[in-house]
């Protein structure tokens, strides 16, 4: 249906687009110093604003919601695909707040001992 458009409506569309998607961005990506916002997330990949980002990405990053850091992936691919930066990820790894356990713990298990008085 938006073959049938002309060229400045499409590009205008696309333009609203594009910022309605930047205004919704809670995640954003830190490689290195740079900081760049996530348009868009799924299971294997994000996009980026092309006009914000580096022609291509690929490496180890960090992704933040906030101040809290959410996810380490490393991007394998990049491609520039509609106005945005296009990443897949190899691996994405939730990082956690605390040191993963060597062993099971119950649910009611006691926190400490308690000293005999």
């Amino acid at each position: 249906m938006l073959e049938h458009l002309p060229n400045e409506i499409r590009e205008g569309l696309e333009a609203a687009r594009l910022r309605e998607l930047k205004k919704r961005a809670k995640l954003r990506v830190q490689v290195g110093e740079a900081v760049f916002p996530v348009l868009r997330f799924w299971h294997d990949g994000f996009a980026l604003d092309a006009s914000l980002a580096p022609g291509k990405l690929r490496g180890l990053v960090d992704i933040y919601d906030g101040p809290r850091h959410v996810f380490q992936c490393l991007i394998v691919a990049s491609a520039i695909e509609r106005g945005e930066l296009v990443c897949d990820f190899k691996r994405v790894t939730a990082v956690s707040d605390r040191a993963a356990l060597d062993y099971w713990r119950a649910e009611d298990a006691p926190v400490g001992y308690l000293p005999r008085s």
